[in-house]
């Protein structure tokens, strides 16, 4: 290894080049490349500003300006030689713009430190990241509101300990997870909306003596303004933490349905189909086809909500302002968004492509005794009896069925009347799944007419949104 420090760009107060295990440790070039764009943004930005606040000359401005335009062309196309001796993607930039344009290259980094420069770069990755992830949230809901309005009637059992409680509509459960997926974009906008302050300019810790414009910074970087303090705006990975926690809420959300899909594309319930395009096959079972990609879904939380718990490890001790700990952030940042961005195309795919079985579904809703609340429900709407008087008749009324082996729909008025006299021929009608779907009409209740006017409405604004997009 060479002895000589000039190759080290913060060289001068070191004689000698550092171990080979503290470069191993130290250089962070082999994950945080991915900031270069957001990197050669933030610069172009902090240029501009240094020549209009007349710290270095427009001419020098408009040459790195024009170098940075150059590596950003590199990088796009590949061309980029990532340099691990130069440590991270702030100094490969720099380094990058010397060779391209000469001794001006060393006038960009005045009144700013890779603290603030770094703090910078991952708002703004996080933010691209936030923004892409929102879209993907949006397609997904959209998926799922279409395929509610197509089965908007479709009746299936609800369940509550995973054993049969009340019939539903397919569509009615499909827009539960419309509803969830909208808080979920609810809290990443939110996270977006605090994470929208501009770093740049707080410089190493304390800010800068220079006469610098971090409005004019801010506002260039599309940030809602400046950071406040300096020793915030350099220490703190709160934004990246806030985004990870709403990812891992988001994801568990695909975790539950990655996992409904799993359950309902087995032969025991049969309530859809994947095609071939989302299942595989088994090595040695030509029978199999395995929902692969709803289980990989599944197992997506795992890392993500991991990455959470990590990074929130990593900053439970720091002191103010900047320790080299926060090297640690970005690697666990990339992969839980990357995970979470692969996982929602998965549900995308699969939601677009599941077939539901409408007949399995609704004799399926008709077993386990599934609308005696509706038994419960007559007999305090028609014959005003108090509703624990009325559960405990029609425990009675499921206690016959299943003495029988039948299910309600199979009693007859006489069956009925061997509980209690007082019981007609239209209770009758609510031993249907049909019937009980149909009465649910309170709002947010699984009536079809509800389902079909709620899956609308929330197609008719995803498709505006997208389109505006």
């Amino acid at each position: 290894m060479s002895k000589d420090p000039a190759n080290k760009m913060w060289g001068g107060r070191f004689t000698a080049s550092p171990a080979e295990i503290m470069e191993e440790i130290n250089a962070s070039i082999g994950f945080d490349k991915r900031l270069a764009t957001q990197d050669i943004r933030g610069s172009k930005a902090h240029a501009e500003m240094l020549a209009a606040a007349g710290i270095i000359t427009k001419e020098d401005s408009k040459r790195i300006i024009a170098g940075l335009e150059q590596i950003l062309g590199e990088v796009d196309s590949g061309k980029m030689a990532w340099s691990r001796a130069l440590e991270d993607v702030h100094m490969n930039v720099e380094s990058r713009l010397k060779d391209v344009i000469g001794a001006p290259a060393g006038r960009l980094h005045t009144a700013r430190s890779r603290n603030d420069q770094v703090a910078t770069d991952f708002r703004l990755w996080v933010r691209d990241r936030l923004d892409e992830l929102d879209a993907a949230l949006a397609r997904l809901q959209l998926a799922l509101a279409r395929k509610a309005e197509t089965h908007a009637g479709t009746v299936m059992p609800g369940f509550t300990h995973l054993q049969p409680a009340q019939p539903v509509t397919f569509g009615h459960h499909l827009m539960a997870y419309v509803e969830m997926l909208a808080r979920d974009r609810g809290r990443m906008g939110d996270a977006r909306k605090r994470l929208n302050e501009c770093p740049l300019g707080a410089a190493a810790l304390a800010g800068t003596s220079f006469p610098i414009d971090r409005h004019a910074t801010a506002k260039a970087l599309d940030f809602d303004g400046p950071t406040a303090n300096s020793l915030d705006s350099v220490s703190d990975r709160d934004f990246a933490l806030e985004t990870l926690a709403a990812a891992s809420i988001a994801a568990m959300h695909l975790s539950r349905l990655a996992e409904e899909i799993v359950i309902w594309v087995t032969p025991q319930f049969g309530f859809i189909k994947l095609s071939d395009r989302f299942t595989t096959g088994s090595s040695i079972m030509p029978q199999k086809r395995n929902p692969d990609a709803a289980e990989l879904s599944r197992a997506k939380v795992g890392r993500i909500a991991g990455a959470f718990q990590s990074l929130l490890m990593v900053m439970k001790g720091l002191p103010l302002a900047y320790s080299k700990d926060m090297q640690e952030d970005k690697e666990v940042t990339f992969d839980a968004l990357d995970s979470f961005g692969l996982a929602l195309a998965a549900m995308t795919g699969m939601v677009e492509d599941m077939e539901a079985q409408p007949e399995t579904m609704r004799a399926a809703a008709g077993r386990g005794y599934s609308t005696a609340t509706d038994i419960a429900d007559w007999l305090v709407r028609e014959l005003k009896l108090p509703f624990r008087d009325a559960h405990h008749l029609t425990g009675r009324v499921v206690a016959l069925a299943e003495g029988r082996g039948i299910e309600l729909e199979g009693l007859t008025l006489a069956d009925l009347k061997t509980i209690d006299p007082r019981f007609r021929a239209d209770a009758l009608d609510v031993l249907s799944v049909e019937n009980s779907v149909a009465s649910r009409k309170s709002h947010g209740g699984t009536a079809p007419q509800n389902v079909r006017k709620m899956a609308r409405g929330w197609i008719r604004k995803l498709e505006k949104a997208a389109g505006a997009g």
